[in-house]
């Protein structure tokens, strides 16, 4: 049951690119420092700049 409880504070969250190529990151997040959703500054190969990336559910 350990696992399970850390899974539940860091889920796996979905980051899509608001430069509308369609590009995706993958990773975790703290639930407890972050309970809203991340907006984060990244880099889009696809764009090829850095633009927001938004979590997706």
């Amino acid at each position: 049951m350990a696992s399970n409880k850390s899974k539940d504070l860091r889920p796996i969250i979905t980051l899509q690119s608001t430069a509308g190529t369609g590009f995706r990151y993958v990773t975790t997040k703290s639930r407890r420092n972050t309970p809203d959703r991340l907006r984060i500054r990244k880099y889009d190969p696809v764009a090829r700049r850095h633009v927001e990336f938004v979590e997706t559910r």
